[in-house]
């Protein structure tokens, strides 16, 4: 494994998987003069564990990786730790993307890609949450309550029927955007601005993926929503439950 620090205090801590070893010693130079603090695996056993040694924030995800791609590094990732996760992938096959959403993933990034772009991914997500207010913000206010489904902007907690719901900090954002105005409906860009940012370029229909992963952690029917329901032509909003 080889670690990359930046000098003074790190902006972020960032975990590089990526099998190309000169490919990763470059990333992680580009972002540690960005300020973060880095360090790269070159396989995908070794970057579960060094997701539980070493606590990222963030994690940048080659999905091309020998023996244990990463799809299944992101799935298993997933089962103990909400790190952003952002799939840096030389396949232009949507599949690829949409399945690597799916098992968690909260955004990617094609092959080749500038180091400016890649910067500016990892610096967008760490500006999360991107409700237009930090949690301080919501110091005092109540949990917004929809039937069983509790949403805790202050705490940035989720709870159905008294348990918490285990979401992704994307899955939990849009959650969050979607519950503070319950009489709004979202299009699909209105959404990626205010959880992604109104920087970020790309296929809005990874919007679709993650509210299907929310809806099936919610246990909400697609056909007859109580929580995230579709609004034809438009997009989403949050039902009345």
């Amino acid at each position: 494994m080889t670690t990359v620090n930046s000098s003074g205090s790190a902006a972020g801590r960032v975990l590089i998987v990526e099998d190309e070893r000169a490919l990763a010693t470059m990333i992680a130079a580009y972002l540690s003069r960005a300020g973060f603090e880095t360090s790269a695996v070159h396989t995908g056993g070794e970057a579960v564990a060094a997701v539980r040694d070493q606590l990222p924030d963030v994690v940048i995800l080659d999905l091309g990786l020998p023996g244990v791609d990463g799809i299944e590094v992101c799935r298993q990732i997933r089962t103990f730790s909400d790190c952003y996760v952002l799939i840096a992938t030389a396949r232009k096959g949507e599949i690829d993307t949409l399945i690597g959403l799916s098992v968690g993933a909260d955004d990617y990034i094609v092959k080749p890609f500038s180091a400016r772009e890649l910067v500016a991914r990892v610096q967008t997500v760490l500006r999360r949450p991107r409700t237009g207010k930090r949690a301080d913000d919501h110091a005092g206010e109540p949990a917004l309550v929809f039937g069983e489904l509790s949403v805790d902007p202050a705490g940035r907690q989720v709870q159905l029927a008294g348990a918490a719901v285990p979401l992704t900090p994307t899955e939990r954002e849009m959650l969050i955007v979607l519950a503070a105005r319950p009489a709004l409906a979202f299009t699909r860009r209105q959404l990626i601005d205010a959880v992604w940012g109104s920087e970020w370029v790309g296929d809005e229909r990874m919007v679709d993926v993650h509210v299907a992963n929310l809806r099936k952690k919610l246990g909400d029917d697609p056909a007859s929503a109580r929580y995230v329901t579709t609004v034809r032509g438009v997009g989403y909003r949050m039902g009345q439950g």
